[in-house]
């Protein structure tokens, strides 16, 4: 029986919320459509904006301050890579070797320390912060939906009072029902109106303590590593200086791909005489009489040959020139009549049920015949 009656309570209690979804599914209905009228509040309206606001910038804040707890620990982890390979090319002989594993261990220690104070100051803070949005943003939704029940009793009372046939009954029924809702609403609406603001003004503090946390654990760390890096960088000069002579010093290499300087002046030769002047002649001009005649020069016919750029003019600058190079001798055409163009040919006017007919042209050698193309 007892199980029966929860069933029943169970059952009642899922028809009620099905008929309340259906009152209010149909109250918006008729809202959109300027049937009915709604409640509304602008100064409410405005703070929900800035909750949504405040919960998108909240959000947003943790995400990057996760990400950097992720780079810190990231950056921890390299540091103590590092570290590991000092220890390992640091060889037992040298001078410093203890000092240089208790500073890589308190380093380590400073990285760890450096984590959790961020994580416990910063990000539990941050989620602790952010974990009382949830609870506000159901409440809103929820004052909502008892904004729209109100609005459908006082309209459903309106409706019975204007009524041309009055039940009594009907209408103290309807505005006991709107009393109830219009109670349930103010509670909640009372109540987020308080909170909402409330929650607004906290943002600036609490973006000021987070940051003014970040910031003096950052600044601890950072003093505390370079006190490490100090201690360090004593024992790097002690052991320098107890192995100077075999101190590795990185020079410069000589490119290969250096180009060279410019062209220096011909020295004179060993014997004192000067040095021999050579012949500048012009391109154009003739060649003395009495020189002797030289090979004769190949023709360009024959073989491409370079050309050499001719000499300067007296007086003028020597500039650089390209070689010129001879292309060759000219192709002949590969079909057709040899060195001639092909003839055009002649189109007559297209006479009814005949095709036009295509005179052939003599042959100039039986070897040689023309013939039409395809294309033709």
């Amino acid at each position: 029986m007892a199980e029966m009656g929860s069933k029943g309570v169970t059952a009642g209690k899922i028809a009620s919320n099905v008929q309340k979804k259906l009152t209010r599914a149909q109250e918006k209905v008729l809202q959109k459509l300027g049937k009915a009228d709604e409640t509304k509040d602008e100064q409410f309206e405005q703070c929900v904006q800035n909750f949504n606001k405040q919960l998108t910038e909240g959000t947003r804040l943790q995400k990057d301050l996760r990400t950097y707890l992720a780079s810190v620990k990231a950056m921890h982890e390299a540091s103590k890579k590092l570290n590991e390979c000092l220890q390992e090319v640091y060889e037992p002989d040298w001078p410093g070797r203890d000092e240089a594993s208790k500073i890589a261990e308190n380093n380590d220690l400073l990285w760890m320390d450096y984590h959790q104070k961020l994580v416990d100051q910063a990000l539990l803070t941050m989620d602790t912060y952010l974990g009382q949005f949830p609870d506000i943003k159901s409440r809103i939704a929820k004052r909502g939906r008892k904004l729209v029940d109100y609005d459908s009793a006082r309209h459903h009372y309106e409706s019975l009072q204007t009524a041309k046939k009055k039940d009594e009954a009907k209408i103290a029924k309807a505005e006991e029902e709107l009393i109830k809702a219009q109670k349930v609403f103010e509670e909640m609406n009372v109540d987020l109106q308080e909170e909402l603001p409330s929650l607004w003004n906290s943002r600036v503090g609490f973006y000021v303590n987070t940051f003014q946390s970040i910031a003096g654990l950052e600044e601890n760390f950072h003093k505390e590593m370079s006190k490490l890096n100090q201690n360090l960088n004593d024992v790097l000069i002690s052991l320098e200086k107890q192995h100077g002579s075999n101190t590795f010093t990185v020079k410069a290499q000589p490119s290969d791909n250096v180009p060279a300087k410019g062209n220096k002046s011909p020295s004179p030769p060993p014997d004192g005489s000067p040095a021999a002047t050579p012949e500048i002649r012009v391109n154009h001009e003739p060649e003395p009489a009495g020189a002797a005649p030289g090979p004769p020069s190949p023709s360009p016919r024959l073989s491409p040959q370079r050309v050499q750029p001719a000499a300067c003019l007296p007086g003028s600058p020597a500039l650089p020139r390209a070689p010129l190079l001879w292309p060759g001798p000219a192709r002949r055409p590969s079909r057709g009549l040899p060195n001639q163009r092909r003839p055009r040919r002649r189109l007559e006017p297209r006479s009814l049920g005949r095709r036009p007919q295509v005179k052939q042209p003599p042959a100039l050698c039986p070897r040689w015949s023309w013939r039409p193309s395809r294309q033709q």
